[in-house]
This record gives C-alpha cells, sequence and structure tokens, in this order.
C-alpha cells in the first residue's frame, strides 16, 4: 500500500477590484480615439462659429465644402495607396499636368497636318483623367518591377510631372477656357463653377467618388486585396495575391483622383497655370492621416479620409476667417498632422492591450 499524494488546485489570482472599471474606462478611451476627427471637426464648427458670426453662415459653409471637394478627391486616391503601405507624394504635380494639358486642349486645341482640332469638354475631361492615370501606373511600375521605394518614385514623379506641365506652356498660362461655340468646346465650367439644387457640381462629384471608393474598399475582392496586401505583403503573395498588379491599380487610381482633382481646381480658376495644386500632395496626406489610414498600411476607411479633408477645410478657412496669419496657418496644419499620428499610434497601443487582457 503507498500514500498518494493529490496536488492542491493551483489557486488562480482574483482580478484587482477596479479591473471591470479600468478595462471600461479603456474601451471608452478606444471608441473615443476611433471617433477623434469627428470630435475635432465638431469641436472645431462650435470655436470658430463663436469667434465669428459668419462661419456657419449657409453661404460660407457651401464655399468650404466646395474648397473641402478637391481635397477629398485627392485624399481618396492618396488613400489607396496608403492602404497598400506606399505613399504618392505626385499627386498634386499630376494634377498640374493635366490641368495644362486639358486647358491648352482648350485654348488652343491640338494641330495636325490638316489644321486644329477641336475636342468637347467630355473629351478633354476624360483626356486629363487619362493622363492622370498614366503618369500613375509609371509610378506602379517604377515601384512593383524596378524595386524603386515609393517615397522615391513618386518624389521624382513629383519633379517629373511638374516640369512636364511647366514645358506644356513654356511656363506660361492658358488664360481663357470658356471655350466658343464654333469650336465645339464651351462648358468647361460646369464642373467647378456651377451648382445643381443649390450644392456646387464639385461637391456632387467628391459624394460620386467617395461612394464609388467605399464600394470598392468594402465591397469588392479588389478592395479586401488592397487591405491584404497592406497588412502583410508577404501573406498576400503566399495566398495567391497578385501583389503588383494591385500596387499597380492603386497608383492608377490614384493618378486618376489626382487628375479630377485638377481639373475640378482649373475649372473653378477659369484659367490652367503650371503651378496648379502645388503642395496639394500635403494636404491629401494629411486628410487620410487625420482620418485614421495608417501609414504603414492596412487599416483605414474612405470615410475616415473625407471627415479628415472637411478637418483640414474647415480648419484652413476659419483661420482665414478669423483672421489668422498665413505663416501660423502652416504651424497650426503641422501640429494637427503630428496630433493625428500620435493619437493613431494611441489608438493602436489602446487596442493591442484590450485585445491582451480578453485573450
Amino acid at each position: 500500500m503507498t500514500d498518494t499524494h493529490v496536488a492542491a488546485p493551483a489557486k488562480t489570482a482574483a482580478p484587482p477590484p477596479d479591473a471591470p472599471r479600468n478595462q471600461a474606462l479603456a474601451k471608452a478611451a478606444l471608441l473615443l480615439l476611433r471617433g477623434r476627427t469627428l470630435v475635432v471637426l465638431v469641436l472645431l464648427i462650435v470655436i470658430f462659429s463663436a469667434i465669428s458670426g459668419e462661419y456657419l453662415t449657409q453661404s460660407n459653409l457651401i464655399l468650404m465644402t466646395k474648397h473641402v471637394a478637391i481635397n477629398a478627391i485627392l485624399a481618396i486616391g492618396v488613400t489607396f495607396v496608403i492602404l497598400t503601405g506606399g505613399i504618392d507624394l505626385s499627386v498634386g504635380s499630376i494634377a498640374g499636368l493635366a490641368s495644362m494639358v486639358s486647358g491648352g486642349l482648350l485654348f488652343k486645341g491640338l494641330n495636325f497636318p490638316g489644321g486644329t482640332v477641336f475636342f468637347s469638354v467630355a473629351v478633354v475631361i476624360l483626356i486629363g483623367i487619362v493622363v492622370g492615370a498614366l503618369v500613375g501606373a509609371v509610378n506602379g511600375v517604377l515601384i512593383t518591377r524596378f524595386k524603386v521605394a515609393p517615397f522615391i518614385a513618386t518624389l521624382g514623379m513629383l519633379y517629373v510631372a511638374r516640369g512636364l506641365a511647366q514645358l506644356h506652356s513654356n511656363g506660361g498660362t492658358y488664360p481663357d477656357l470658356a471655350g466658343t461655340d464654333a469650336r465645339g468646346n464651351t462648358g468647361f465650367h460646369f464642373i467647378g463653377v456651377d451648382s445643381l439644387l443649390g450644392i456646387p457640381v464639385a461637391v456632387w462629384i467628391m459624394v460620386l467618388v467617395a461612394v464609388a471608393a467605399i464600394v470598392v474598399t468594402t465591397k469588392t475582392p479588389f478592395g479586401r486585396r488592397i487591405f491584404a496586401v497592406g497588412g502583410n505583403e508577404r501573406a498576400a503573395v503566399l495566398s495567391g495575391i497578385r501583389v503588383n498588379r494591385v500596387k499597380i491599380a492603386v497608383y492608377v487610381i490614384s493618378g486618376a483622383c489626382a487628375a479630377l482633382a485638377g481639373l475640378l481646381l482649373t475649372s473653378e480658376l477659369g484659367a490652367a497655370y503650371p503651378d496648379t495644386a502645388t503642395t496639394y500632395e500635403l494636404n491629401a496626406i494629411a486628410a487620410a492621416v487625420l482620418g485614421g489610414t495608417a501609414l504603414a498600411g492596412g487599416r483605414g476607411t474612405i470615410i475616415g479620409t473625407v471627415m479628415g479633408a472637411f478637418v483640414i477645410g474647415f480648419l484652413s478657412d476659419g483661420l482665414v476667417l478669423v483672421g489668422v496669419s498665413t505663416f501660423w496657418q502652416s504651424v497650426v496644419k503641422g501640429a494637427v498632422i503630428v496630433f493625428a499620428v500620435i493619437t493613431e499610434q494611441a489608438q493602436q497601443r489602446l487596442q493591442s492591450g484590450l485585445t491582451k487582457r480578453t485573450a
């Protein structure tokens, strides 16, 4: 007969009495961080409307939203690229190049041996968007086939596209894009100046682009591939996703969106000049980051990007309205971008901590 010793069951440490409360606070903080863009937008509206009685007037809201539309379209295109872990610094220059190509076609037509041909406004707009898409395709090929880092490839294209825009008119401006009935190229002002149901056409275009982008990123296999590439490129390759094709496609989308934004800006100004949309790429990237798109890729939403564009636009116009110096405007914009990145990192750390606690 042998003695058997049964080990006493191990006692599990009881959770601290305040653990549920701390976890609830952490979840509330995470919810607040996820909705930070909306919170900032509401705060901006409250602050500027308190400072200036003209801020919330109907005319000013329409004007600010029209300004937002151009940056939002740029930012939507950039978001596609950032979601894959890339970056596109060339969108402002692509917008300028598309502006000059389309402006040249409207102003002086296209010379052929038999004479000069003028295209309709619809064809000119399509040509401008195709130009942007082709430049975006070149970016994609440089990055995927020649293994150039996205930052370097698009930085180089920033200078190339801007230089081509200047060469197109030898640095000059195409001053009158109204067209004539005889040439059949009137109506370019429609997309940048006119309104439908009291809302600028540019805003309607922004809504259409945003809805299309939301559907693509959330409801299609291509959208899922974008997130897969940005989340873990190696895993995406092993799962059979053609990563290079996805990357080229997102740069094409970015270039097309940049061209469309450039055409809207050109139509609003009524003239095409080589420096159109200079530095606009910074506002576009800022809108995407402020809207919650992670620069590392794999995380982000189109709705967040659009809201980020509203924050940037409403902030800029509000600072102008209350008479803040342009130099201080740059300081404030930079601080907002840094704040957006810090809060995005804080959100990820908090979410990771909550996941570990509940695992």
